[in-house]
């Protein structure tokens, strides 16, 4: 080595050894147990205080922070409007990117860029999934005393249901069997969640209402289907529960007649894969969202959650992120005349 290289090196290394100390403590507080330290997280639910979604993500406030490196303070606040949209862009457009914003939100609220009809101000691909707190079956439900007593009867006689936003899915799933299946629901709106339209279900406002998810059912009026006050006419998705199928109750896919119908109910069902999701904001640094997806992960496995869950009657069946990621790209991969077909449809 030539002697002029020789010093260089005698005056370089040292110097980069002495800067070594004051490099560290940088990298150490982005680790996410350093970061994550002292710190509180916003878990944003996008539903009022009472519903399924409310219980869910209380729930998950109250165990996850001990999983999140650093152990966290979670604070659950809710934000309700336009059938969770409202909170998706908060968290897309005005949330910190930092990894101190989670939210609890409704899959119609991914969708909603690509299935609404006013397109809201966030990209759904762009969101950070930690994961699912299940999978989930939704349902059409009525009164027993209802005139309707099957959804093939439903294709004949009007059964008056209650709807939650335009967005949501109890108006978007009966209005698509009204547009797509020719069934004769008529849909009164403008309830705030199904919280609200279970109570105006007692009171005999409305007759029942589509796009109740089983957990929800069991979470917010338990003694309906042991006091027989409700006939499950229709189970919405592509596969049924066990003991819903033992009992009879057709799948709303089965009345689909053609391909077209077919494919249409299929975009509009594929969400119910990820029914309780989980997302963090754009822009989050890596190792903070690996480590919450991991904190989700183990917290869907804490006995204290599950505990928590039984009691509340929530059913707890988890998919992680990655899974949720892959799923949300391929629905937004679908063919553009089966969008736009499953956009018309679900107007009412």
């Amino acid at each position: 080595m030539p002697i002029a290289s020789r010093r260089a090196c005698r005056f370089l290394v040292p110097a980069l050894v002495a800067a070594l100390p004051f490099a560290h403590p940088v990298a150490a507080a982005d680790e996410p147990s350093a970061f994550y330290a002292g710190k509180q997280l916003s878990l944003i639910i996008a539903t009022p205080p009472g519903g399924g979604y409310d219980t869910y993500a209380r729930v998950v406030a109250r165990h996850i922070g001990r999983h999140i490196p650093g152990r966290p303070g979670v604070v659950p606040q809710n934000m309700p409007g336009a059938g969770g949209i409202k909170a998706a862009s908060y968290l897309y457009n005005v949330a910190p990117k930092d990894g101190l914003a989670l939210g609890a939100v409704h899959p119609s609220a991914i969708m909603e860029p690509l299935m609404g009809a006013k397109k809201p101000q966030y990209d759904s691909s762009r969101f950070n999934y930690i994961g699912s707190a299940n999978s989930e079956t939704s349902l059409c439900v009525l009164r027993t005393d209802a005139a309707v007593k099957s959804f093939k009867d439903a294709l004949e006689r009007q059964a008056v249901l209650g709807t939650a936003s335009r967005g949501g899915s109890t108006g978007a799933f009966a209005a698509t069997y009204n547009n797509v299946l020719g069934a004769k629901f008529k849909l009164v709106s403008g309830y705030r969640g199904t919280h609200e339209i279970s109570l105006a279900m007692e009171r005999g406002e409305i007759q029942g209402f589509c796009g109740q998810f089983w957990s929800s059912l069991m979470t917010q009026t338990p003694n309906w289907e042991k006091e027989g006050k409700i006939r499950v006419i229709a189970q919405e998705g592509l596969k049924g529960r066990p003991e819903l199928d033992k009992l009879g109750v057709p799948l709303a896919f089965s009345f689909a007649g053609t391909d077209e119908a077919r494919g249409i109910l299929r975009l509009m069902y594929a969400p119910l894969m990820f029914g309780r999701p989980y997302i963090m904001p754009p822009g989050v640094p890596e190792a903070r969202v690996q480590a919450m997806r991991e904190a989700f992960a183990a917290a869907m496995k804490d006995g204290g959650l599950l505990a928590d869950a039984a009691k509340a009657r929530l059913e707890i069946n988890p998919v992680g992120g990655a899974e949720v990621r892959d799923l949300v790209a391929s629905l937004y991969a679908m063919p553009a005349s089966v969008v736009k077909r499953a956009q018309d449809a679900r107007l009412h």
